[in-house]
């Protein structure tokens, strides 16, 4: 897979278990970050979708763990946008320790565009599908 983006973070301490590895439930913050930063290269990103009355709600997410991530790690976030049809997206993820380039993490989230007070699917506003994909093209 082909990824474009990329972000870093750091193991923080909060962030590791009673055996000093990163918490699984972590991973998904990861992404997170790594989705909003993504986005956030897009007129405005999030914040101009909520200001347009739109919310990106995340249906479902995967993660698979190959190699433990220990506190004070720096480790590289790639993402990418994919299958984006009407309201609903995915991102893909994969997570790199930075000084060796092991794998560490890979995964997904699917995403749907809702109205902010009904919650009723809308699209992906155009301006962002165009953008997710001539930066994915």
């Amino acid at each position: 897979m082909e990824f474009g983006f990329s972000t870093e973070v750091k193991v923080r301490f909060a962030e590791t278990d009673a055996q000093g590895i990163a918490h699984h439930a972590v991973y998904l913050v990861w992404f997170e970050v790594a989705r909003i930063e993504y986005l956030a290269r897009f007129r405005g990103g999030y914040p101009e979708l909520q200001a347009e009355g739109i919310e990106a709600l995340t249906t479902e997410s995967h993660v698979r763990y190959l190699a433990p991530a220990r506190f004070d790690d720096v480790l590289t976030v790639h993402a990418c946008c994919g299958e984006l049809r009407g309201a609903r997206f995915r991102f893909d993820y994969l997570v790199e320790r930075e000084a060796v380039g092991e794998r560490v993490a890979d995964g997904w989230t699917r995403h749907a565009c809702v109205d902010g007070r009904s919650h009723r699917p809308t699209r992906v506003p155009a301006w962002l599908a165009e953008a997710i994909a001539t930066a994915e093209g």
